[in-house]
């Protein structure tokens, strides 16, 4: 027996909150500000990229990300494998 009045489409029926409209506007203002600022952010002078280059630093920073993104992609496929392995055993 079920205790709820609803229907069962009801119960799950997702309602806007109050606070996420207004939300999702200072959002989108706020990215799209950041879009503009960085669209004036180019200019004529040396970047730090060419900087980085010339001195040879930008193979240490390329190495390091690239070390970052190989652990976070390993632990993701370890964390699944886990997953995986817990919902056999159930």
């Amino acid at each position: 027996m079920d205790h709820n009045d609803k229907d069962p489409p009801d119960l799950f029926e997702r309602k806007e909150n109050v606070i996420m409209k207004p939300l999702k506007k200072l959002s989108a203002l706020l990215l799209l500000l950041f879009i503009s600022f960085a669209a004036f952010a180019q200019d004529d002078k040396q970047t730090m990229a060419d900087t980085m280059r010339s001195n040879g630093r930008i193979y240490v920073v390329v190495a390091v990300i690239v070390t970052i993104l190989i652990g976070l992609i390993l632990y993701v496929i370890r964390l699944d494998r886990k997953i995986t392995r817990l919902e056999k055993d159930k």
